[in-house]
């Protein structure tokens, strides 16, 4: 019995990582944003060419892993070879330290309030 997303054939999975398990980079969590820097180049692996089409606007590595149908750890495989190249940029969303005071919020809730 095989489970949604699942894909059934291990050997497929090794060819599109070319034998990698792991991508050597830590710099792809699940949150991860992926912004593509460059168009698709001749000859590019038609993963890596949809990872580009698919990262025009922010695009995080649950997302694109669950678009292409591929385990997370692949996608982070595939993620690493494009950002060595500089094809891609990757960033973490904001944490919730970085966001304004809630006093600040508050401030501007009652200013807009009073327009």
């Amino acid at each position: 019995m095989s489970r949604p997303g699942r894909d059934d054939s291990p050997d497929r999975l090794y060819t599109l990582t070319g034998g990698r398990s792991r991508s050597g980079s830590d710099a792809f969590d699940l949150v991860t944003l992926v912004v593509t820097e460059s168009d698709p180049a001749p000859g590019m692996q038609s993963e890596h060419v949809a990872i580009l089409r698919m990262c025009r606007f922010p695009t995080a590595v649950v997302e694109i892993a669950a678009e292409l149908g591929l385990p997370v750890t692949v996608a982070r495989i595939l993620l690493a070879d494009l950002h060595a190249t500089g094809a891609i940029s990757a960033r973490h969303p904001r944490s919730a330290h970085r966001l304004p005071d809630s006093d600040i919020l508050e401030q501007v809730l009652v200013g807009l309030r009073n327009l």
